[in-house]
């Protein structure tokens, strides 16, 4: 290739890539926790207002309450508990939740305790235990705004029983390395927990609860978010066993094991279930989801001259074959301008698995991007394929994802990277930190699962 041709191909390159990072911050900005809470929540006076023009807003008279309390838990809490603040002022008479480590932000009456994710520490479990003796506290007259947000099922913990915090660390370990999907995994933490699948509704009765939800679930099941503290648990310890089958997880902790057999034989309660009267007085809102920042994304491509897709918001599986996929519908654009013509811009949402094998680092991001890439390789160069995490974080890495193109395993291989390996080993992030094409955006603030971009060019 001649040198002028090969510029004219890098720069097309560059612009796509630059075009894919700037539709994906896009995506971010529309789905602020921050922005979600004031759209939906309205204060004049007395008067409360939850709800938008789409929906029966519900109303309460602020006047009825004595106290208002502020709880709840994941990566966007703090800056909903920011808004909620700004809107109530010194109504607020008390306030705990728990975000994730690097996620806090200044409160004025609300208390922030910082805790692990995925996996669940000892601080975790003390800010819970706070939060249950607040809650245990609350009365009739009391009001309490719950703000609940992806990975609020790590960082809102309180083993039940005799389980220990080790022994679900263990048992979340390994659900994550199984491939099993976030219904399944948030099954079995409600069945081990006094918390989750509606206990904390169960500790906060007879007050009156607003449960804010921003979503990180495919299909913004109410129950699944954070898995449901406020809401109705549609999961049985019968569901529980069948899990551990499916995926042969039969090793499970032994005090784990008891206890959900103990539930299989009906000799411990069930979680709450939708008709208990701990609900009369729980509201649940969803205010923020995947499909707002699909379409912040699809109106940013537009902007920038491509035809926009949006596949679905709700696309699950395992990671490399929706990946395949994904790069299946480029050829296809490139070949007979189907389903849209170039430039194209395919956009899609939801949460794949990562089924672990390996022992490297990475995410379900970057493993879609490298994935991408070996199908990618060959193709011209006026495509690009990004995959991120809309809270900044993918695994246990500094990444959000990651952004590739058809020279992306080329790169790889002038460096001595054979990128089969790498995704054999699970190890996607050592890859593109090498090729230098990790997506890095820090702690966005928000969590509503994936944003997956593919660009063609003309």
């Amino acid at each position: 290739m001649k040198d002028a041709e090969m510029n004219m191909e890098n720069g097309l390159m560059r612009k796509i890539r630059s075009d894919a990072i700037k539709i994906f911050k896009e995506s971010i900005r529309a789905v602020n926790p921050y922005n979600a809470v004031k759209r939906f929540v309205h204060v004049d006076g007395d008067r409360l207002t939850v709800g938008t023009e789409d929906s029966t807003p519900l109303e309460i008279n602020l006047a009825d309450y004595e106290r208002i309390f502020v709880v709840g838990g994941g990566k966007a809490t703090a800056p909903m508990a920011k808004a909620v603040e700004e809107l109530l002022g010194k109504r607020v008479s008390e306030g705990m939740i728990n975000v994730k480590y690097g996620f806090s932000t200044d409160l004025t009456y609300t208390r922030i305790t910082e805790a692990n994710h995925p996996l669940p520490d000892a601080n975790g479990v003390e800010g819970t235990r706070k939060m249950l003796d607040l809650l245990n506290s609350a009365g009739e007259k009391d009001l309490i705004f719950s703000l609940i947000s992806g990975g609020g099922s790590a960082l809102l913990v309180y083993p039940v029983g005799d389980i220990t915090l080790e022994e679900i660390q263990e048992l979340t370990q390994m659900l994550l390395d199984c491939g099993a999907s976030i219904d399944e995994i948030n099954s079995l933490r409600k069945h081990i927990s006094a918390i989750k699948g509606g206990q904390m509704a169960r500790a906060a009765y007879p007050a009156t609860t607003v449960n804010l939800m921003l979503s990180d679930v495919v299909g913004d099941s109410m129950d699944v978010i954070a898995s449901g503290p406020f809401v109705p648990d549609r999961s049985t310890f019968g569901d529980t066993w069948k899990i551990i089958k499916k995926y042969h997880l039969e090793n499970i902790p032994h005090a784990i094991q008891a206890h959900l057999q103990s539930g299989i034989e009906g000799r411990i309660k069930e979680t709450p279930k939708t008709g208990e009267n701990i609900f009369k007085r729980v509201h649940n809102f969803v205010i923020g989801s995947n499909i707002l920042a699909l379409r912040a994304a699809e109106e940013k491509a537009k902007d920038l001259g491509y035809n926009p897709l949006i596949l679905s918001s709700m696309i699950e599986g395992e990671t490399r074959e929706v990946a395949r996929v994904h790069v299946a519908i480029a050829r296809e654009i490139i070949k007979t301008a189907t389903p849209v013509p170039s430039p194209a811009c395919i956009i899609s949402g939801g949460e794949t698995t990562v089924t672990i094998k390996g022992n490297g680092l990475g995410g379900r991001n970057q493993e879609f991007c490298l994935a991408a890439a070996m199908e990618l390789d060959g193709l011209p160069a006026s495509v690009a394929v990004l995959s991120g995490g809309t809270d900044g974080d993918d695994g246990p890495t500094k990444a959000a994802g990651a952004v590739v193109d058809p020279h992306t395993v080329e790169r790889g291989r002038a460096l001595g990277l054979n990128a089969s390996e790498f995704l054999n080993n699970n190890d996607s992030y050592h890859f593109f930190e090498k090729t230098e094409d990790l997506l890095v955006t820090g702690p966005t603030g928000t969590n509503v699962m994936d944003v997956r971009l593919v660009l063609i060019g003309d």
